[in-house]
């Protein structure tokens, strides 16, 4: 069984301060007058028992206390650009980040859960033992920011006061890492006090860069250690690795979620958006996705973007469900981000509206950033992240090494978005009344399908696959991705999957409160419908309709087909529909190629769940039935109509 501080906090025992007087002794040693000013304002005594630690361990010169105020923001920036960790771009607020050629992703290899010997942690994850990891950092870690600066963070990962909202400490050399929490969360320097009292716990995050090598890598390291809430990072620089206020701290917030508020409080890799529907309405949606798969591209289909990312969701004392964003910006793929598909978002990487950080891209001599797939005409020499750069260039291996690497990045404060929506910043969450799951599922699953009860719904999200991206270093072929959470799932599925079937199935949430679940999948390809070619089936931006059709379910405006895998939208509505949201016609035999049922692919696929997820230990038997259910009546109907089923069929 988890069990929050339990075993040796490595922290705090190897950097060895334990009293309040050690505390301020440390403190003033490192800090100036103004910063030790400061850090006295920070009453938690395990916070700055945890910050001392931190500086003792790691030995900086100094330490810079981060207070979110304007002068501080302004230094930051400023030493970014001194350090060279960024450079200035030709539009004023924007700058350039380069990570090492070698560490372009999440550096899952060498990603790991300090676990005690008697956790179970996830199937799908790497574990080390308190021993060995306490070991890693005794040797890497101490005296890891002689020369550096040490800065200290204070944020809070949604809007203060939230019921879902948790505080956090980030402590990192980096000011690149700095300076994109600044854009990327809350600084609540002024209410941390009060948000541990709260919340009754804060996270912590301990990051050096180190000298920044290549040579260095093999011994960089992501820890979490899930009993203390305590993340390291060392020898990298990708804010995937090192900015663990997102993927770190999410992994403990579903550890807090799964453990401690089963069945009231959910930890999710999901965007939040409202679409505006008939009459004005807005219905909010949060959807679930894996990294590159396009959950950045579905939140800005909507007219009030909350997040693009992670969600805390939770069961209000009014039978809703709400969703928070635990972030307060965009850390987004910037391949193949263009004027046609992303109007909004090229406008803010093109004009001066906003502070942006741009990250591992090609910089032409006037200092502009070109990606792949902008639909902008590129120079065919500048600077990237290989360095010198020229059309035809290649890699020891001979490789072509492209314009920009495929993972890179933007980052930007969500409030520069055209279709922000101020209740981003509401402690009350937004109600929240359409969940949908996709991957990257190129022969299978319809477009839209939805569940017809909340236990179909959570096995849609338990039975998402995609394919491997560019998020992740050396990551290959096809992966499942339960909920699209999995690499971010900190212990046994069958623990995620009991908390899903017990949250959404909550005698809390009221019966008209319940919301639709639905399986998303806009990469469905004519070579997998009897078609030629890799090209999609129907173009992204279709999503509007797809979610557009979800909302009017939601309101019992449209009626649906009632199949084994969920339930269907008619081709009348889906016609009206692509007509009056998306200006252009929607043929039925494109209707007919994409809401086909190819009998023997999804029976396949339900075996392939079936047996992967019978691996697990104390699975809930509820999933393996559905399962069963599913794979009876999908024979039944092969039988009945043959290998293919038309909708009209059914």
């Amino acid at each position: 069984m988890f069990e929050l501080k339990k075993g040796i906090d490595i922290t705090t025992d190897i950097g060895g301060i334990k009293t309040d007087a050690e505390v301020v002794e440390i403190f003033k040693q490192k800090m100036e007058a103004s910063e030790f000013d400061k850090i006295q304002k920070i009453k938690s005594q395990e916070a700055r028992l945890k910050i001392a630690n931190a500086i003792a361990l790691g030995q900086p010169d100094k330490v810079f206390i981060n207070t979110g105020d304007e002068k501080d923001k302004a230094r930051i920036r400023q030493m970014c650009l001194d350090l060279g960790e960024e450079s200035a771009l030709a539009i004023n607020g924007h700058t350039l980040h380069y990570d090492l050629a070698e560490e372009q992703a999440r550096i899952v290899d060498r990603t790991y859960y300090i676990a005690n010997d008697d956790e179970t942690v996830s199937s799908l994850a790497q574990r080390i033992s308190r021993e060995d990891a306490y070991d890693y950092v005794k040797k890497y870690m101490v005296g890891c920011m002689k020369g550096m600066t040490l800065v200290v963070g204070f944020y809070s990962r949604g809007p203060v006061g939230a019921k879902a909202a948790i505080p956090a400490i980030e402590a990192t050399t980096s000011l690149y890492v700095c300076h994109s929490a600044e854009l990327l969360y809350r600084n609540c320097f002024e209410d941390f006090n009060a948000e541990v009292d709260r919340v009754g716990h804060f996270f912590t995050n301990i990051h050096c860069q180190g000298p920044n090598r290549p040579e260095d890598l093999p011994n960089a390291r992501v820890f979490m250690d899930r009993a203390h809430q305590t993340t390291f990072a060392t020898f990298c620089t990708y804010a995937g690795n090192t900015l663990l206020l997102k993927k770190g701290n999410h992994r403990f917030a579903v550890d807090r979620a799964t453990y401690y508020r089963r069945g009231e409080e959910l930890s999710e890799h999901m965007f939040i958006t409202g679409l505006k529907g008939p009459g004005g309405r807005v219905t909010f949606f949060a959807g679930a996705a894996p990294s590159g798969c396009g959950k950045t591209t579905t939140a800005m289909v909507g007219d009030e973007f909350i997040s693009d990312d992670l969600a805390q969701i939770w069961i209000a004392d009014d039978g809703t469900i709400r969703s928070i964003n635990p972030e307060t910006g965009i850390f987004g793929i910037i391949e193949d981000v263009n004027w046609t598909d992303d109007p909004d978002i090229m406008s803010i990487l093109r004009e001066e509206k906003a502070e942006v950080i741009f990250s591992n891209v090609l910089v032409d001599d006037e200092k502009k950033p070109h990606w792949i797939g902008n639909g902008e005409s590129h120079p065919d020499k500048g600077f990237n992240f290989q360095g010198d750069w020229f059309e035809g260039k290649t890699d020891a291996n001979g490789k072509a090494v492209p314009l920009s690497h495929p993972n890179a990045r933007f980052t930007v404060r969500a409030e520069s978005l055209a279709n922000y929506s101020p209740k981003l910043t509401d402690p009350a969450g937004v109600v929240t009344k359409v969940f949908t799951y996709n991957g990257r599922d190129a022969d299978t699953m319809p477009p839209i399908r939805v569940a017809k009860d909340p236990d179909e719904g959570v096995v849609i999200g338990a039975s998402i696959v995609s394919k491997a991206t560019a998020t992740e270093v050396g990551a290959t072929g096809v992966k499942r991705q339960p909920w699209a959470n999995q690499p971010f799932i900190p212990g046994a599925l069958g623990d995620n999957m009991v908390a899903q079937f017990e949250f959404f199935n909550s005698e809390k949430i009221k019966p008209e409160n319940r919301p639709i679940m639905a399986g998303l999948n806009y990469f469905l390809t004519h070579e997998a419908r009897g078609g030629a070619g890799q090209g999609l089936l129907g173009e992204k931006r279709d999503v509007k309709v797809w979610m557009g059709w979800l909302d009017r379910l939601v309101y019992n405006e449209v009626e649906a087909i009632d199949t084994p895998i969920g339930l269907l939208p008619k081709y009348e509505d889906l016609k009206n529909m692509f007509k009056d949201i998306l200006g252009k016609e929607y043929p039925k035999e494109l209707y007919e190629k994409q809401f086909a049922l190819y009998t023997d692919k999804i029976i396949a696929r339900i075996d392939m769940q079936y047996e992967a997820f019978k691996k697990e230990d104390n699975m809930p038997k509820r999933l393996f039935e559905i399962y069963e259910e599913q794979k009876k009546a999908m024979q039944e109907l092969k039988e009945k109509f043959g290998a293919v089923i038309m909708p009209d069929q059914l």
